[in-house]
């Protein structure tokens, strides 16, 4: 008798970390469809369209600058305030989006997820890189101004080994906001109110980062929280990669990156347990 073949076989899942990534490459055309979507679709009916990806980066500098800058007078450590405020918000933009768009994943696709399989976390990837189009439009951005700097002599810049690193730095948001957003995703099924915290603790989270002041101005006794905060390390390096600032702590840098492997791990853990029966609780 001639063994029958299956395509997709689905079972029950029963390793605590069988992610079935291998499924996840196999639906990678419909995840180019869902970067279609939310890239094209998001400002389709805008009159600006795309001119938004430049708008909200470049108003919320001129904002910092004004609120932080002239009226709090917070120190940039000598990076033209324009730089130093972009740079800050640039990173934590594309991290806040990862991780707000992702932590919503099973309420606001419940319908599609309903009526056809395909594995869940074919959404939440699919923002994550929708997103890094973004950040890489608003990047230019920061670029302009860096030649900016350059050409009116308000700033040098030297190539700098840290630069390697910059991939390597994108990938480290992208998975932490997934990580992040995931979990939250996985937890609103069961806890509905916590979706509304997300927002306000995302706000929180960003004046726990150095986005609006430099490490510098942290007095050494409170130091030691950053350590629990990912994204400190993160900014601080993209600074020192393009303003030469000596303020990397590679010890906390290495220890993000362990925080950040755990909770995409922890994350996806939870997300493919959970989408098998969500649907009973959404």
């Amino acid at each position: 008798m001639e063994t029958e073949h299956w395509d997709i076989i689905i079972e029950p899942q029963k390793k605590w970390f069988d992610f079935k990534l291998k499924e996840l490459w196999r639906y990678r055309d419909l995840i180019a469809l869902f970067v279609r979507r939310d890239f094209v679709a998001y400002y389709k009916q805008t009159i600006l369209g795309p001119i938004w990806f430049f708008i909200q980066p470049a108003f919320t500098t001129i904002m910092f600058m004004v609120v932080f800058g002239k009226i709090a007078q917070i120190p940039t450590d000598g990076i033209p305030s324009y730089l130093f405020y972009l740079s800050g918000i640039l990173n934590w933009n594309y991290f806040a989006e990862c991780l707000n768009k992702t932590s919503n994943t099973f309420t606001t696709n419940s319908s599609v997820f309903g009526k056809v399989y395909f594995p869940r976390l074919v959404v939440p990837s699919s923002i994550v890189i929708s997103n890094l189009i973004t950040y890489a439009i608003q990047f230019f951005l920061f670029v302009l101004l860096l030649l900016y700097s350059l050409t009116n002599n308000n700033f040098s810049f030297q190539f700098n080994s840290l630069l390697l690193l910059f991939p390597l730095l994108i990938l480290q948001i992208a998975l932490l906001g997934l990580g992040v957003g995931i979990v939250v995703s996985s937890l609103t099924t069961k806890y509905k109110d916590l979706s509304f915290a997300v927002v306000f603790g995302v706000q929180l989270w960003m004046y726990a980062t150095p986005v609006v002041y430099p490490m510098s101005s942290v007095p050494e006794k409170w130091s030691w929280l950053f350590y629990l905060n990912p994204m400190a390390s993160v900014i601080e390096i993209f600074r020192a990669m393009f303003f030469h600032l000596n303020t990397v702590d590679w010890h906390q840098y290495a220890y993000s990156w362990l925080l950040t492997i755990l909770v995409l791990l922890s994350g996806i853990s939870m997300f493919t347990r959970i989408e098998k029966s969500f649907i009973d609780t959404v």
